[in-house]
């Protein structure tokens, strides 16, 4: 017996399309976007743009099908798929069209969401600096923080924190200790930027990040990640 589960949403279109009675079309035509049905043997179609996405054109074919059910059989699939049965025909038919075209596009985001990455790596470094931002000074990043954010999830699975020594100007300005709250203790007790480089891509590694999970960096703006 078939796993009501592993039943996919657009594989109803085919059924559905053999369940329901075949009706004579030379009469009776379909609006391939909308499935309303229009008389005569002209044979109505849309714009281009409405079969740009594949699954709009299996949602039409779904709602050809289901224009040609009667009612008691727009009944039983209703139930079948426990919602509302009471109602006029034409009620019946739009609850049924609602009813596939959310699960098929609940099927194309969660199919959308495979291509996306498994991680972010989200880093704030903090870095030195000076009142008023002088053009001339050098920034050298004293904190390096990663929050691990798993995208399927939306939940931060770990983190990663050190603070880095500078090696050009190594003493912190009052006005630096003052808005990032890293005191000169912190620094000069921490590593250097390569080797705490180092000890994230092993922290990465050991994630496994960029072998079995895909991975991507945000950073708070471009001056984060900008070289020097």
């Amino acid at each position: 017996m078939e796993d009501e589960q592993s039943r996919q949403p657009g594989d109803e279109a085919v059924r559905l399309c053999e369940e329901a009675p075949r009706r004579n079309l030379a009469k009776k035509q379909l609006n391939r976007f909308d499935g309303q049905e229009t008389k005569g043997s002209k044979f109505i179609t849309s714009n281009g743009s409405d079969f740009s996405d594949p699954i709009y054109k299996e949602i039409a074919i779904t709602n050809g099908c289901i224009n040609r059910m009667s009612k008691e059989e727009l009944r039983a699939k209703l139930s079948e798929f426990k919602l509302e049965t009471r109602g006029v025909k034409d009620v019946l038919k739009k609850r049924l069209k609602n009813y596939y075209k959310k699960q098929k596009l609940m099927l194309k985001e969660s199919n959308c969401t495979d291509s996306y990455y498994d991680y972010i790596c989200i880093i704030d470094f903090e870095a030195t600096c000076e009142e008023g931002n002088p053009p001339e000074f050098i920034h050298e990043i004293i904190e390096f923080p990663v929050v691990l954010l798993n995208t399927h999830t939306l939940e931060i699975e770990d983190t990663f924190q050190q603070y880095v020594k500078p090696e050009i100007n190594t003493q912190l300005s009052d006005f630096c200790i003052s808005l990032t709250g890293i005191t000169q203790d912190q620094v000069d007790r921490a590593d250097t930027f390569p080797q705490v480089l180092k000890k994230v891509i092993d922290w990465m590694k050991l994630k496994e990040l960029g072998t079995k999970y895909k991975y991507c960096i945000l950073t708070d703006g471009f001056l984060e990640a900008k070289p020097n």
